[in-house]
C-alpha cells in the first residue's frame, strides 16, 4: 500500500474510532465527559473533515498530503490534551478549569437542570484499563497515530 493512501486512511480512521469510543462510553456506558474530555474531542471533530478533504483531493497528491498532514496535526493536538488530562487525573499536575459539565440547553426549570446534571470531575478517571484512563489511551493512540501519519507523509515526499 502506498504511504499516502495509508496515511489518509489512518487520518480518517483514528478520529472516527476514538470519537466513536468516547460517545459509546458516554451514551452506552453512562460515563459523562468532563470539560477536558470535551477539549479532546474537538480536534478529532476537526480532523474528520480535513481527512475527508484529503480523500476528495486524492488526485492532487500535494493537496491531499497537505490535508492529511493538517488532520494529523489535529489528531496530535487531541493526543497532547489527552496526555495533559491524564496527568491531571494521576495527580501529576493541576488542571486548568473548574471541571464542570455544561447544563443542557432548553427551557425548563434551571434548578431541576442543575440538580440533574452529572457531576464529572477532570481530576478523577471514571474508567481505566491496566491503569490507563480514557484520556491516557486517547493521548497514547492519538499521538502515536499522528506520528505514524507524519512518518508516512515523509516517506511519500522522499519517494
Amino acid at each position: 500500500m502506498k504511504p499516502l493512501v495509508l496515511a489518509r486512511a489512518l487520518a480518517l480512521a483514528t478520529p472516527l474510532v476514538l470519537l466513536g469510543g468516547a460517545y459509546a462510553f458516554q451514551y452506552l456506558g453512562r460515563l459523562h465527559p468532563c470539560e477536558m474530555c470535551w477539549w479532546q474531542r474537538y480536534p478529532h471533530m476537526v480532523a474528520i473533515p480535513l481527512a475527508l478533504m484529503a480523500y476528495a483531493a486524492q488526485s492532487q497528491r500535494r493537496i491531499s498530503g497537505l490535508f492529511t498532514g493538517l488532520a494529523a496535526g489535529a489528531i496530535a493536538i487531541s493526543g497532547l490534551i489527552g496526555l495533559f488530562h491524564a496527568g491531571v487525573e494521576y495527580g501529576w499536575w493541576e488542571g486548568l478549569t473548574a471541571c464542570s459539565t455544561a447544563l443542557g440547553s432548553g427551557g425548563g426549570d434551571i434548578l431541576k437542570s442543575i440538580m440533574a446534571a452529572p457531576i464529572t470531575r477532570c481530576d478523577v478517571a471514571p474508567w481505566s484499563l491496566l491503569g490507563i484512563s480514557m484520556a491516557g489511551y486517547n493521548g497514547l493512540l492519538s499521538v502515536g497515530a499522528a506520528i505514524a501519519i507524519f512518518v508516512l507523509l515523509g516517506k511519500r515526499s522522499r519517494a
